[in-house]
């Protein structure tokens, strides 16, 4: 079933690549597996996945340790994180997605030993419940970054509201690609700024349309799994 589910999905990334005009190629899925054992994870690496996230640092250690013989995975760290979790965690990710504050920039900063590639949370809706950098404070905020060495910004990061209609995905999703590329366009060493991650399985078609580059999909993974 999991096979059969990533089959669907991989159609929509091409359908809504050749909607936009755009190549598939550009466009990666993450796997998000906080719901599944490391086993059905296992399945999707096998069916051809190479991107997993988890949002909890002790699960992501746990599956990668249990997949420990795939080797050419890529992990990514989608959750918030607290500084004193930063040590464990920072050193054994290839992302991670919710960079919000200069107090947890200086934390990865202080313990990386290499260079952490980070998107920029953004708040694009402004809802008081999600974390993340407004978009006025965008350009502000990465600007200060450029003091940490072991941080690179390789792109700016949202989700969008849960119940949002299309127009409201459209709306969002095409605002957080307008600093995107207002901040690439300032072509900042520590800074590029050229991926998108949006889209999650609700909404990740609309995500494509709107430039994505990286989706983020777990229950569409896993339903009826």
């Amino acid at each position: 079933m999991i096979t059969d589910n990533l089959r669907e999905i991989r159609q929509a990334i091409q359908d809504s690549c050749a909607f936009a005009h755009r190549n598939p190629e550009d466009v990666t899925l993450i796997a998000v597996t906080k719901t599944v054992d490391s086993e059905a994870a296992r399945v999707l690496v096998d069916s051809g996945i190479t991107h997993l996230a988890e949002n909890r640092v002790d699960k992501l250690l746990k599956k990668q340790y249990d997949l420990r013989d795939k080797t050419h995975l890529k992990w990514h760290l989608i959750g918030n994180l607290q500084r004193r979790k930063v040590k464990s965690i920072i050193n054994e990710i290839d992302f991670f997605h919710a960079l919000d504050s200069l107090s947890l920039a200086a934390e990865i900063d202080k313990r990386a030993l290499k260079t952490i590639s980070c998107f920029v949370e953004v708040n694009i809706s402004g809802e008081e419940t999600k974390h993340g950098i407004s978009p006025e404070e965008i350009e502000s905020f990465i600007s200060q970054l450029s003091s940490f060495t072991n941080i690179k910004i390789v792109g700016l990061m949202t989700m969008a509201p849960h119940g949002a209609n299309e127009q409201e995905l459209h709306d969002i999703f095409s605002r957080l690609k307008i600093l995107q590329e207002n901040v690439r366009q300032r072509t900042l060493a520590h800074a590029p700024c050229t991926e998108l991650s949006m889209g999650m399985s609700n909404d990740f078609p609309i995500a494509i349309e709107e430039g994505s580059t990286f989706i983020r999909i777990g229950t569409a993974l896993f339903k009826d799994a």
